[in-house]
C-alpha cells in the first residue's frame, strides 16, 4: 500500500483551522493524519470535531 502524504492546501486548512480554535481557547486533544484515507481529523476538548479532506475542504462531524 503506497504512503500518502498531507496535500499542501490541506496542510495549510489544518493551520489554519487549529489556529482559529486556539484563538476561541479551545484546547485540540487529538490530531491524527490517516495515511490511508488521507484525512486529517481534530477533536477539541468540548468535542468538536473537524475532518480536513484532501483538496483542503472540512466539516464538522456531528
Amino acid at each position: 500500500m503506497p504512503y500518502i502524504e498531507p496535500t499542501v492546501v490541506q496542510a495549510k486548512k489544518c493551520i489554519y483551522l487549529c489556529q482559529s480554535l486556539s484563538d476561541l481557547g479551545r484546547d485540540i486533544v487529538l490530531f491524527r493524519f490517516s495515511t490511508e484515507s488521507g484525512e486529517i481529523f481534530i477533536l477539541t476538548g468540548d468535542e468538536i470535531q473537524i475532518v480536513i479532506q484532501r483538496d483542503g475542504s472540512w466539516e464538522f462531524i456531528v
